[in-house]
């Protein structure tokens, strides 16, 4: 299934994309795509319907966050061994991991805004997992089967916050709009394989990555197990794991985004998120 969010910001309702690409409204059944509606029973429950009796949603409306009350977004730094050598670093024995706020979360294709004061903005397509099973200590083996389902997300940074000022890359990566997710999640059993996935950014139409999960330092499975071990990771929780070579930091000399440009991602199954930058409003 494709489930997703649709409507103004804060005002989104829970949506199905039907087989002919048609939103199907929710709203008589899950009051969100969140929370239990994530679990295995929540999932079963809409995987019943039929998605023929649901009202078809008309006009156009703005996609929202795929995801709606997300608890923790916890992101993975230089998990593709293409990326960490483009940024002058060694690939990590164990992840990096590193949490994105998530007032930073954002439909797919809401403006982007530059941050005061930024002149390193940058762009990471990534592969986003989504919690659908409490996770606790679980063992890499089983660990996909605490998975709902995987969307596509802009780990958006701002590299001199990030790197350039003292303590934690949390700072870089958390200014609102920073975290577009979507526009679905894909439930797991559509993606039988997570590492067997294409990814892709484009910069006003340049193609500036173009990578493949199988070349993930640490795997989707490995990821969810090794998190469990420091934090629960409950339903709706996402986890970014990582982003290919391309980042505007890797450039020669690096580029990074400025208000009036258009950025196009996407991983394969996953659909296309569209995001034009716009200056602070300040």
């Amino acid at each position: 299934m494709k489930l997703l969010r649709y409507g103004p910001p804060g005002q989104e309702r829970p949506g199905l994309l039907d087989a002919c690409g048609t939103i199907r409204d929710l709203s008589a059944h899950v009051d969100d795509i969140a929370g239990a509606a994530l679990a295995p029973e929540g999932l079963a429950r809409i995987a019943a319907l039929d998605p023929a009796s649901l009202p078809a949603v008309t006009g156009g409306p703005r996609i929202g966050p795929c995801v709606g009350g997300v608890g923790k977004f916890v992101c993975v730094g230089l998990n593709y061994s293409d990326h960490a050598a483009e940024t002058g670093a060694k690939p990590p024995p164990e992840p990096i991991l590193f949490m994105k706020a998530t007032s930073a979360i954002c439909g797919p294709e809401d403006d982007v805004i530059i941050p005061k004061g930024s002149e390193k903005t940058d762009w990471e397509a990534e592969l986003a997992v989504v919690i659908g099973r409490t996770a606790r200590h679980v063992p890499k083996a089983t660990a996909l089967e605490h998975v709902a389902g995987y969307c596509v997300a802009n780990d958006l940074s701002e590299r001199a916050f990030q790197s350039e000022r003292s303590g934690q890359w949390t700072k870089g990566k958390s200014s609102d709009t920073f975290g577009p997710i979507g526009p679905w999640l894909v439930t797991r059993d559509e993606v039988p394989d997570p590492q067997a996935l294409r990814l892709w950014l484009e910069v006003d139409g340049t193609r500036r990555q173009d990578g493949t999960t199988a070349n993930m330092i640490f795997s989707v499975a490995c990821l969810i197990s090794y998190i469990s071990q420091f934090m629960s990771l409950h339903p709706g929780d996402i986890i970014s794991t990582g982003t290919p070579a391309g980042v505007g930091l890797g450039m020669k000399p690096p580029t990074f985004l400025r208000p009036g440009q258009v950025v196009t991602l996407g991983v394969e199954g996953l659909g296309v998120q569209r995001q034009r930058t716009v200056a602070w409003p300040g």
